[in-house]
């Protein structure tokens, strides 16, 4: 007697949940991790120094961070390839060479501002930077080693929960939320240079170079199918949001703390020291173990950010899923980048608060020569067929570059006069 075949009807609604599961990562994961050591520092100087003045800035920082990211997941799941590869392909090997040096560069002063923010956090919590930072160089580099892409994406998703710390600490503080929420909403103009200046600051440290690479390397790796680029374009929404949500929470924290008391820091680590006596120990390490993930979490994503694309600029074999023999430049550039990153910061004396500003001076410098090449290829009928820019969304990445590229300008131009 043959079995009876029952058929089980799944729901659409469960289908789709099922595959946003099977494609989210890359957007999470990228807008997340760019809440790293220098963020954190910038975010919470803007509401010691500043309150909750500067938070009417975080919708359309929001809005210019999906924009952005949006554009290089669609050029990943269209293509196939990273940017390094068709900034080659397009605009030849000279301009690429010159392109993947000044990242490299500016990649590795965010690859040091990371491992300053693990000394710094551990520091905080009683341990010698002598050993959080060799054993956190170690941690990084052997996830990536042993793992292959899949697992190490799931580790990296786990890891972006524990920003959840940030916003247990800014209910904690207990904020008035309509005061918040008007701040949200009511522009607040002055021409104080230093409030400029951490306007510009808030912009480019929320909208990294690096971001545009790793996000359509990691898109490209995954091999996400066209029919389910709408899900990943939600995964890049959903953490663009995520990113903004955390930050304002930060900014949050510290307003309704040091803000109210007078009291300015100069560094994430500083902030987190300073919560104690107003907001409790308890918050203040929430605050100081969100520094250590968040670091520790960058750390493992920027060598590997600029592994990816300085291998894809020069036409060398990349990937986690690729044993070493397949990948050596790759390998081999990722163990340097992190090696390097922990000898400079355990050098006496390096001064630890300078390399996190510099790190980010360095992505504003960046940013135009990525944001410009970007548009160019997104636009490109050949390349992205009926996935090129449509018009009113020309016209806003085109308003949105622009504005950029003159954020950036005057952050770098003003930063060496004003701080």
């Amino acid at each position: 007697m043959n079995p009876v075949k029952i058929k089980t009807r799944v729901s659409p609604l469960w289908t789709r949940i099922t595959i946003f599961f099977a494609v989210m990562g890359p957007g999470l994961i990228t807008a997340n991790v760019d809440n790293d050591a220098g963020g954190i520092t910038t975010y919470s100087q803007a509401g010691a120094h500043f309150g909750l003045k500067t938070l009417w800035i975080f919708i359309p920082m929001m809005l210019a961070l999906i924009i952005v990211q949006e554009m290089v997941n669609r050029m990943g799941v269209v293509t196939g390839k990273g940017l390094s590869d068709l900034i080659r392909e397009r605009f030849g090997v000279k301009w690429t060479f010159y392109l993947m040096l000044a990242l490299l560069v500016t990649n590795f002063g965010n690859i040091i501002a990371e491992f300053s923010g693990v000394a710094a956090a551990g520091e905080i919590l009683g341990i010698p930077r002598w050993v959080t930072v060799p054993l956190a160089g170690v941690a990084v580099w052997g996830l990536v080693i042993a793992g292959t892409y899949a697992s190490i994406e799931k580790i990296f998703l786990v890891a972006t929960l524990f920003y959840v710390s940030y916003i247990i600490a800014g209910f904690r503080v207990g904020p008035d939320w309509s005061n918040v929420g008007q701040a949200l909403v009511t522009p607040h103009f002055s021409s104080d240079k230093t409030y400029v200046l951490m306007l510009i600051g808030l912009f480019g440290t929320t909208i990294a170079p690096w971001m545009q690479f790793y996000q359509q390397s990691s898109v490209a790796e995954k091999n996400i199918k066209l029919a389910d680029y709408k899900y990943s374009r939600l995964d890049t929404i959903l953490g663009g949001v995520a990113v903004c949500i955390i930050a304002l929470f930060i900014v949050v924290t510290c307003a309704e703390t040091l803000f109210v008391n007078g009291i300015r820091i100069e560094s994430a680590a500083e902030a987190a020291q300073a919560l104690t006596p107003f907001a409790g120990k308890f918050s203040a390490l929430l605050f100081a173990f969100g520094l250590l993930n968040a670091s520790l979490f960058a750390a493992s994503i920027l060598p590997l950010s600029t592994s990816y694309s300085i291998c894809e600029g020069f036409g060398w074999e990349s990937g986690l899923d690729k044993k070493f023999k397949e990948a050596r430049q790759f390998y081999i550039l990722y163990t340097a980048l992190i090696a390097l990153g922990v000898l400079v910061v355990l050098k006496p004396g390096l001064p630890l608060i300078e390399v996190m500003f510099l790190s980010q001076v360095l992505n504003g410098v960046m940013l135009p020569f990525i944001l410009v090449p970007m548009l160019f290829l997104v636009n490109d009928k050949q390349l992205m067929g009926d996935y090129v820019n449509s018009l009113p969304y020309n016209i806003i990445c085109w308003a949105l570059a622009i504005g950029l590229v003159a954020l950036s300008i005057v952050y770098v131009l003003t930063s060496f006069v004003f701080v």
